[in-house]
């Protein structure tokens, strides 16, 4: 079962959400901790989704990348929406960075 949100689903190593579909001008890369099934995937993309300026969210379940594609949103914005659905943002990166 599902600890991290309770949601009783089994725990999955290879959830995956996708969210918008448009390429944009900045992408960004996070770490997100907490998340354990696909539950846990569609409540963090859905919470980033609201942010202003995101046009796409992708999540690795097994890695917990999670990234942010768009323009005009801002780290702490991401981390707000990532507590508001119960996780912590653990790092933050442009894509493509080194």
């Amino acid at each position: 079962m599902c600890t991290a949100c309770a949601c009783g689903t089994q725990n999955g190593d290879s959830a995956q959400a996708v969210t918008g579909g448009a390429e944009a001008a900045e992408a960004n890369v996070y770490t997100v901790s907490g998340m354990t099934c696909g539950h846990c995937v569609s409540s963090v993309s859905a919470e980033i989704g609201k942010v202003g300026g995101v046009t796409d969210v992708r999540v690795d379940l097994s890695s917990g990348a999670v990234t942010v594609s768009g323009a005009g949103f801002s780290d702490e914005e991401i981390r707000v929406a990532v507590e508001q659905a119960g996780y912590a943002l653990a790092t933050a990166s442009p894509v493509g960075a080194a």
